[in-house]
């Protein structure tokens, strides 16, 4: 199976424009013979790079609040049929997407954000939307924890998908979650930072027996719009380059197939052939030949979390 790892500046803080973008890359990734496209964590509008450096702790806070009314505004509310253009596109395309978005959903009342994982299928169908399960450090001021709804796998290409964002991918027990469904293409998107996915990406692909993908997103000074409330504040302790890329791409050895790429946005396609699983676990299957689940048993809560259950 082709694969395409899109690593993209959001125009960011901006839903439609930043929507625009990812559906062009889309199409070039479709147009060098993808089956799959990948983008980074909460690319979709972005990532919220604002906390560091404005005092994102302080409570009651007018910059805070400004911010974060701005940010959810430009969240993905998918029942509203926000994603439906890029739905349209891996439709007409016949190529499936995974994208990081800030969701609002409306199952949890509609205001609060999540950090998600979406996974749209080559007929345009959105197959599973996973909610980044435990927010990291300063991103608890904006991200929502969320639940085990996603942590599901799918097949294509050969392949059974599954996937997790940024520091999930350190959390043994979901990783576990995946394996135990026969996952055999991991993907790891993140922010943005070489310095996350250069070990991590072959670590996991070395304990899964399996390919590991690491989709990151840039973000530069220049990727601040006009829009952005408090932005003259923002710049002036963003950085030169708080997410400076890393995405990369590791065979089920362990082995680099993409070497971590950093400071540009850039479209890489690399071909994953099944077999290789199957060579490497000859001699290691995480959930198979060498698990003991007479032993340890893990216990997955897939539900959706609901605060209020209705029976009319």
């Amino acid at each position: 199976m082709k694969i395409a790892l899109a690593q993209i500046a959001p125009i960011w803080l901006d839903r439609a424009a930043t929507l625009k973008k990812i559906i062009s890359w889309v199409e070039d990734a479709a147009a060098g013979g993808a089956e799959l496209v990948v983008f980074g964590e909460t690319i979709l509008p972005g990532y919220p790079f604002w906390l560091d450096g404005t005092g994102g702790a302080k409570f009651d806070d007018e910059v805070q609040k400004d911010l974060f009314a701005h940010y959810a505004t430009e969240a993905v509310c998918i029942e509203e049929g926000m994603l439906d253009p890029l739905c349209s596109s891996c439709r007409e395309l016949g190529i499936a997407a995974v994208v990081g978005v800030l969701e609002r959903p409306l199952d949890r009342g509609g205001t609060s954000v999540y950090c998600s994982l979406v996974y749209i299928d080559a007929d345009g169908i959105i197959q599973n939307v996973h909610r980044k399960l435990q927010p990291t450090y300063e991103e608890r001021l904006v991200w929502s924890p969320g639940d085990g709804h996603g942590l599901k796998t799918f097949p294509i290409g050969g392949f059974q998908l599954g996937g997790l964002n940024c520091w999930e991918n350190w959390m043994p027990l979901p990783r576990a979650a995946l394996y135990g469904q026969g996952e055999t293409l991991h993907l790891a998107i993140w922010p943005g930072n070489a310095r996350n996915t250069e070990i991590l990406t072959r670590f996991l692909a070395r304990e899964g027996r399996s390919y590991c993908v690491s989709v990151s997103g840039i973000m530069r000074p220049k990727d601040v719009p006009k829009s952005v409330p408090h932005r003259k504040l923002i710049l002036k302790t963003l950085g030169d380059m708080p997410a400076n890329g890393g995405s990369c791409a590791a065979a089920p050895d362990g082995s680099w197939i993409i070497e971590p790429i950093v400071g540009e946005e850039a479209l890489v396609f690399a071909e994953l052939d099944p077999r290789q699983v199957l060579r490497e676990r000859q001699n290691f299957d995480p959930s198979g030949h060498y698990s003991r689940p007479d032993v340890t048993q893990l216990t997955v809560n897939r539900e959706r979390q609901r605060v209020v259950r209705y029976r009319d």
